[in-house]
């Protein structure tokens, strides 16, 4: 563990404030909410955004490109597109002076839910047992996932871009438990005809980052749910990222799912 290092006074930062700074060759950003101070690394773990940059409302800083959101306390992601926590470091003051020390991702938080995990057990010992038995119906999300993918087509005459995209919301994100039609991730569908009275399905789709990991899961989900459906011949599915995804393409639903208000 690093030593704690002074980097600002009180006085340099209003209150709410934020300021950029550089700690050990490492890129951090300074806030100052409710007279205290807290410290994270600049950096959005959904696609690297510049937290400096982001509004702060509160303890919780928006990435400026996507809308994730962080607590500035913690480095906890608290909204998609953003599943995986920045890094929070450990702040002190004396007198004016502000001192960091470098902590690595998810380090700060798990000390606090120690702390917090082992106060509840001193609590619960004094307390008789409940019973507990497992919750009825409960369902692994990928486990659902698999399930929707192997349920039976949908009988149809015809296709339509309707029936496409209401049997692509079987293809969920992976990382944001939310289908890829509510995501926003869906452009364009095109139907075109190909003989022997089979129907070639375009989809045009995007990605809510041009580095998303999940890209090739999504593809061939979607190329797998669409192909169930009787008069499908070949599934193409191409990946456009122009104009670039936002959190606005989600539909009310997701936004209700992922608590973006």
């Amino acid at each position: 563990m690093s030593d704690f290092v002074r980097i600002a006074k009180t006085t340099d930062l209003s209150d709410p404030g934020q300021m950029l700074l550089e700690v050990e060759e490492r890129i951090v950003v300074l806030f100052r909410v409710g007279g205290e101070f807290f410290c994270i690394d600049d950096v959005c773990t959904h696609d690297g955004g510049p937290l400096s940059e982001g509004r702060l409302d509160n303890h919780a800083i928006a990435c400026p490109r996507h809308g994730a959101k962080f607590d500035i306390r913690t480095g906890k992601a608290l909204t998609m597109p953003a599943t995986v926590d920045t890094a929070a470091h450990e702040v002190k003051v004396e007198a004016d002076d502000i001192f960091v020390r470098l902590r690595e991702p998810g380090e700060l938080a798990r000390e606090q839910k120690t702390n917090v995990t082992a106060a509840k057990a001193v609590v619960a010992a004094a307390a008789p047992p409940k019973a507990e038995g497992p919750i009825e119906g409960a369902m692994n999300p990928m486990a659902a996932q698999a399930s929707e993918l192997t349920k039976q087509p949908v009988a149809c005459g015809n296709l339509s871009e309707d029936l496409v995209r209401e049997e692509l919301k079987k293809v969920i994100d992976p990382e944001l438990f939310i289908n890829i039609v509510d995501l926003g991730l869906i452009y364009n569908v095109d139907l075109v005809p190909a003989g022997e009275d089979k129907t070639t399905c375009k989809i045009e789709m995007t990605m809510t980052s041009p580095m998303c990991p999940a890209g090739p899961q999504l593809i061939a989900n979607s190329k797998q749910v669409l192909s169930q459906l009787p008069g499908v011949g070949n599934v193409e599915v191409k990946i456009v990222l122009d104009p670039p995804w936002t959190p606005d393409k989600m539909t009310q639903d997701a936004r209700d799912q992922l608590g973006i208000f």
